[in-house]
């Protein structure tokens, strides 16, 4: 068996943009007819310069290779152009074709890719979502704390048990900063009253992207504990284990995070420096479903358990699904909603989402299928903005609105 041809699809997401601006499919087919999704989740350089990025790597490293021969992939392409190091953009192109190979493998072998990569563990998968509440206009609101509430109780009587939220104020291209009092405070009140609406019936998720020096973070945490948040998630701008690690030291809330790193090698001095006790892989970023498989492999020898993150497309969902499926430590894996939406949309069949848990397919291979229809009519994206994308300010402490999940 041989891949002979790739497909790339850059889908614009329509308002309220809930995933990101676009999604990144690929599609590889083999000499046998065999085709095989995957998603990239990279954020880095727009679509105009990925889709060019996606053919050379392609044509490089998989054209004429066998599907099967996975962890050759990843050695030639994080080895590219002399480097042997974790390049994020690399990482995100490898993890999408990396993913669509394990699509075919599956097909091929008739099986699930849980099953092929340990065999299934969990039978279900508990879930959480972020809050997106919306005032009387219907417009999402995320600065009042009275709508989070709200917002939290609808979510949890949907069935969720844990719930996310970011009142921690904008994240910019000069975080981490200092966290003023009055913002302080907000994230306080915001913990007390989802706490107060919810009760113990839902853990809280403490989620901010980095914004936070250490000092300040360890501020806001001794604020937090007493609300006993399930975690806090990302305090400090990534790449510093050690000053990851000097948090984590000063609070009781475990420490979550890892969206935006790449590979074992990252994770593996983030868990050294008892920077996390809750890794964060994104599948669509980290280098695929067999180096997602290997750091939650090495999370497990540090009693860290993993909580896969997903701010894309129902592709890499379906990845992270069959990952967490197959992974003894897994804790909960990011829902975007109930995968309602765009998200059920663009797939002929939608992700299965009970009672707050995510059913994992137990179709062959990734267990997903694009509506082609559907990807054409919302195709190519032709907005200039990232998928994400940071303030290009300085925080000013008079501006410190809370920042969109």
């Amino acid at each position: 068996m041989k891949i002979v041809s790739l497909q790339t699809h850059v889908v614009a997401v329509p308002p309220p943009h809930i995933g990101g601006m676009y999604w990144l499919f690929v599609t590889l087919k083999t000499d046998c007819g065999i085709e095989g999704v995957g998603e990239i989740y990279a954020a880095t350089f727009h679509p105009k310069v990925m889709v060019p990025a996606i053919e050379d790597v392609f044509e490089r490293y998989l054209l004429d290779q066998d599907p099967h021969h996975i962890e050759r992939f990843f050695r030639r392409a994080y080895s590219s152009g002399f480097t042997q190091r974790s390049d994020l953009t690399m990482m995100g192109v490898v993890s999408g074709l990396e993913m669509a190979c394990w699509d075919i493998i599956g097909k091929a072998a008739n099986k699930p890719v849980y099953e092929l990569l340990g065999g299934k563990v969990h039978e279900r998968l508990r879930s959480y979502t972020y809050l997106y509440p919306k005032n009387a206009r219907g417009e999402y609101d995320y600065s009042d704390p009275d709508l989070a509430a709200e917002c939290a109780v609808q979510n949890m009587n949907l069935g969720f048990t844990a719930l996310k939220f970011d009142p921690a104020g904008p994240y910019t291209a000069f975080s981490g900063h200092q966290l003023s009092l009055e913002v302080l405070e907000r994230c306080e009140t915001f913990c007390r009253k989802v706490r107060e609406a919810v009760g113990n019936q839902c853990d809280l998720l403490f989620g901010t992207h980095g914004q936070m020096v250490p000092s300040s973070a360890i501020r806001l945490a001794r604020r937090l504990e007493k609300y006993d948040p399930l975690w806090f998630e990302e305090p400090i701008p990534p790449g510093q284990e050690e000053a990851m690690g000097q948090v984590a030291a000063k609070t009781s809330i475990p420490i979550a995070t890892g969206e935006r790193l790449t590979t074992k090698y990252e994770f593996f001095r983030l868990l050294q420096a008892g920077g996390a006790s809750i890794l964060q892989m994104n599948v669509g970023r980290c280098g695929g479903l067999l180096e997602g498989k290997k750091i939650a492999s090495m999370a497990e020898a540090f009693y860290a358990q993993i909580a896969p993150h997903l701010y894309n497309g129902p592709i890499g969902a379906a990845a992270s699904f069959q990952l967490a499926a197959c992974t003894p430590n897994f804790l909960i894996q990011e829902s975007i909603g109930t995968w309602d939406g765009f998200h059920a949309q663009i797939l002929k069949k939608p992700l299965h989402w009970e009672d707050g848990y995510i059913i994992p397919s137990s179709e062959p291979g990734l267990g997903v299928e694009l509506d082609m229809n559907v990807v054409r009519r919302h195709s190519p994206y032709t907005g200039e903005r990232l998928h994400l994308q940071m303030g290009p300010d300085p925080v000013d402490v008079k501006d410190t609105a809370p920042a969109k999940g």
